[in-house]
């Protein structure tokens, strides 16, 4: 792996995915810079390090003149986070999905193409059609565009292919599964992981959408970090797709078991874009472990506990 100093811009830097890649690289000793809007991140959740950023950026992707401006940085690579993310408000408000995640990304990858920086595509794992029970999804399963956010995701992914065949701009395309851990967002934009966990410790009700039969497949944020980090620095990685997850599959109703004690009421209430549910969600991270020497390290039972412990204090 290429441990040379490298400068690294992270768009949506200050979000979930993006604090913990910022603190993973930084403490490999990379030179950070941040670009993030706050409508999903906040100033808060980089406090811990903001002092070791070259520089942190308020301000939005679709802004050219800004963003243009910013990459006279040299950067040698960008690792795209920032997103319209919100299932629900993709339905609610598609253009502005639309414009965030294909115009946004669009912006981001022409000045990578101008400056000849690597690009890391942050997708997910929302974009596979559900598949059979039991069956892992490999990065060759078929992609389903069920509402504007996951067709928003897909058209990225084909514009950062598109640019990878068309210009050779160095690119990787990554699709983690369900991410959680501390700095998740715990309302209702979070992931239901934190949900669960901060609703048990306010002693409320844990609600599921339907009847709690959708699988997911849990991995801890720091393990996800890592993942991002190989996939920068790895020269195999360039012009490929990778899953993370852990390979289990975990169906929420039974999450909702684990996480609650017998004081907690479990609610079942009506599902408000059941057309957009992935049922089956179950990684097939092979590729990442043969080409990235990548595989999580923190069971859920231990991301759990972690997790839980942070949430205490906030």
């Amino acid at each position: 792996m290429d441990i040379k100093v490298k400068n690294i811009l992270i768009t949506g830097g200050a979000g979930f995915m993006g604090r913990w890649t910022a603190k993973n690289l930084l403490n490999k000793g990379h030179k950070i810079w941040i670009l993030d809007n706050l409508s999903n991140g906040s100033e808060k959740n980089i406090e811990e390090f903001r002092d070791k950023l070259e520089d942190f950026i308020i301000g939005d992707i679709k802004d050219k003149e800004l963003v243009s401006e910013l990459f006279k940085n040299n950067f040698d690579i960008c690792i795209h986070f920032a997103a319209a993310i919100d299932v629900q408000e993709s339905i609610d408000n598609p253009e502005k999905s639309f414009n965030d995640n294909c115009l946004g990304t669009f912006n981001i990858l022409e000045q990578c193409r101008k400056h000849n920086v690597k690009m890391v595509f942050a997708s997910s794992a929302l974009v596979y059609k559900t598949a059979e029970p039991g069956r892992k999804i490999t990065e060759e399963h078929a992609l389903y565009a069920s509402c504007p956010y996951t067709a928003s995701k897909i058209n990225g992914e084909n514009l950062v292919m598109s640019y990878s065949k068309t210009y050779n701009l160095p690119v990787v395309i990554l699709r983690p599964f369900s991410i959680y851990g501390p700095y998740q967002r715990s309302d209702s934009e979070g992931g239901v992981m934190s949900i669960f966990i901060n609703k048990k410790l306010k002693g409320e009700p844990l609600e599921i959408f339907g009847d709690g039969e959708q699988g997911r497949d849990f991995f801890y944020i720091e393990d996800c970090a890592e993942f991002i980090a190989r996939a920068c620095f790895s020269d195999k990685a360039i012009g490929q797709i990778f899953n993370a997850g852990s390979g289990i599959e975990v169906k929420i109703k039974d999450l909702a078991e684990k996480i609650a004690d017998d004081k907690i009421e479990i609610k079942f209430i009506k599902h408000h874009h059941p057309h957009a549910e992935v049922m089956n969600m179950r990684a097939d991270s092979s590729k990442a472990e043969d080409v990235l020497n990548w595989k999580p390290t923190i069971n859920l039972e231990q991301g759990i506990l972690k997790t839980t412990q942070w949430l205490k204090f906030q």
